[in-house]
């Protein structure tokens, strides 16, 4: 039976923070911090209540961890010179101060719960019977400042069949289930729970989840207690957040076979083949393709890195996996085995690193997509209407600048200089569809811009319309007004300004008429401002009363 030498997995869920909700349901927090992103850590030190409580108790809460050395022999150094230096900038946390005037220093924080003396395990049962226990070895939360943030739950196992590590990835990457079917089936475990076991062996549950009663709420899944538990700063309940995509965490995994499990040959073998399909598709164990064999055979060719695959060293990418698979641990060139094994070194720093850039892509680009739907309703219902609010106006531009930000600061076409990395990271972009639904999301939004400068040169051209034909008016009466201010004399004098008793009656029709075209005319031009005042307000009222009196932003997505 085939044993896998070493299981090292990282379950990764991608969310949205619901940053107005959010905003809006600890106003006190964000009153002293000007930028989202510098208010988080003192959100993320809240006191834990309800399902995360035992667990804050217990482990502690998240602290973030910056990169504060950068010799040649400290973390920072080897994850980050592989990569471009615009790109150490943006997407590694660092403790440089900010220029002056600047805002914060990073626009993303890395947080982790220190595991380093706790022995937590990571615990699943389905209805068969079926169980596995499996050692957390990190949970690492990073957040950016356009509110992403991904959670990741590390475990590690060493000396198991592959049997049993094809069903830990298969089944503690799911958050909540799909159906009940799916827990009868046993395609879903029944339990999840994070246990924590002291040094007499004795085992403490911080937190569990049984799928015992599970709904909607507003559109949002019965995330499991497990993933609550861990991001207890935000009320899920009160929909502070939301996973991004499925029932499903990302598998992000390396795998070292056992050499001693396998046949000779191994490494060119149809079985081989097999196992892999299984990993990158985080099939359970089985002899054969889980899937059409010719299907199978011709996705692998496109999902797989072959680079290495002489040594049995293959990588893989899905749209839900990121596979490293070798046969156990050997010297890899001039890279003693004594210094560390190099393959799992690189899953565990530059592969990683590229895994939560591309993968940040996405939930980027679904999160934008998301919005932009949510803004075009808001502007469909306003046209219903012939009139868009200038709150729903502000929204749109928002949205315009936020990506514009994220394509101009965050977003890159390329990560590193050196082939590997480079490949590595074409090839998750392809998987993920990043280019090609970042230039539909570019199309909707500049459709989107241009319909709203349509609208506004629409508007532009009826107000002037409407202070040409007020100027007309006004001009009449200033000529009518002007006329009989004129110094005419003889006769015209006689009767209109100095009329004698048989004149009298011409020089009030005159003074009438005078006096109802200058009143008319001024009620004409209050009731023309009056009736378009929305067209108006904001250039004839003062800035710090608009301020005053405009609603503050709220969420589009919390019912």
């Amino acid at each position: 039976m085939i044993r896998f030498q070493h299981l090292h997995t990282h379950f990764l869920l991608p969310f949205s923070i619901d940053k107005e909700a959010v905003c809006e349901d600890h106003m006190g927090i964000w009153a002293r911090h000007p930028h989202w992103i510098t208010g988080v850590t003192e959100w993320l030190n809240l006191p834990a209540e309800g399902v995360g409580a035992k667990l804050v108790e217990r482990l502690g809460k998240w602290k973030r961890t910056p990169y504060t050395r950068y010799d040649i022999d400290s973390p920072a150094y080897q994850d980050m010179v592989f990569f471009h230096s615009y790109v150490r900038r943006v997407f590694f946390d660092t403790t440089e101060p900010p220029e002056e005037g600047q805002g914060p220093e990073s626009l993303l924080q890395f947080y982790q719960i220190p595991l380093e003396e706790q022995n937590l395990w990571f615990v699943a049962e389905d209805a068969k019977g079926r169980s596995a226990s499996v050692r957390v070895t990190d949970l690492r939360l990073h957040l950016y400042a356009n509110t992403i943030g991904v959670l990741s739950i590390g475990v590690e196992a060493f000396n198991i069949s592959a049997s049993e590590g094809l069903w830990i990835n298969e089944m503690m990457r799911k958050v909540y289930p799909s159906s009940r079917r799916q827990l009868r089936e046993g395609r879903m475990p029944v339990r999840l729970a994070f246990v924590l076991e002291d040094g007499q062996g004795q085992q403490d549950v911080l937190v569990e989840e049984r799928f015992e009663r599970a709904e909607m709420v507003s559109f949002h899944p019965p995330l499991a207690a497990t993933i609550r538990a861990l991001l207890y700063f935000a009320d899920y309940e009160q929909q502070e957040y939301e996973p991004v995509l499925d029932e499903r965490m990302v598998v992000y995994t390396y795998v070292a076979v056992d050499p001693a499990t396998i046949p000779e040959g191994f490494v060119d073998s149809r079985e081989y083949e097999v196992l892999r399909s299984r990993i990158l598709y985080v099939d359970r164990w089985g002899e054969d393709f889980r899937y059409d064999t010719a299907f199978t055979k011709k996705l692998m060719l496109r999902q797989q890195y072959r680079r290495w695959a002489h040594q049995g060293t293959w990588y893989g990418s899905t749209t839900y996996s990121n596979v490293t698979c070798c046969i156990g641990q050997f010297d890899c060139d001039e890279h003693e085995l004594a210094e560390g094994f190099l393959i799992h070194r690189m899953y565990r720093s530059r592969y990683l690193a590229i895994a939560l850039i591309t993968l940040f892509y996405r939930v980027t680009l679904l999160d934008f997509a998301e919005r932009t739907a949510l803004v075009s309703r808001q502007l469909y219902r306003d046209a219903e209407g012939a009139r868009i609010s200038s709150e729903n106006i502000r929204l749109a531009s928002e949205l315009r600048s936020d990506f514009l930000h994220f394509s101009n600061y965050w977003y890159f076409d390329e990560l590193a200089n050196k082939d590997e990395e480079s490949e590595h990271f074409r090839k998750q972009v392809h998987e993920y569809r990043i280019d090609v639904m970042k230039n539909e999301i570019e199309v909707e939004i500049d459709k989107l811009n241009e319909s709203l400068h349509n609208y506004y040169q629409f508007r532009n051209t009826e107000a002037v319309n409407r202070l040409a034909m007020l100027s007309l008016i006004l001009g009449a009466g200033a000529v009518v007004t002007g006329f009989f201010g004129m110094n005419f004399s003889g006769a015209f004098g006689q009767w209109v300004f100095q009329p004698s008793r048989t004149a009298i009656s011409l020089h009030w029709v005159s003074l009438s008429f005078v006096i109802l075209f200058a009143t008319a005319t001024l009620l004409f031009g209050a009731y023309v401002v009056a009736s378009n005042w929305r067209d108006y307000r904001e250039s004839l009222l003062p800035r710090w009363w608009l301020a005053r009196t405009e609603r503050g932003a709220r969420s589009l997505k919390r019912s």
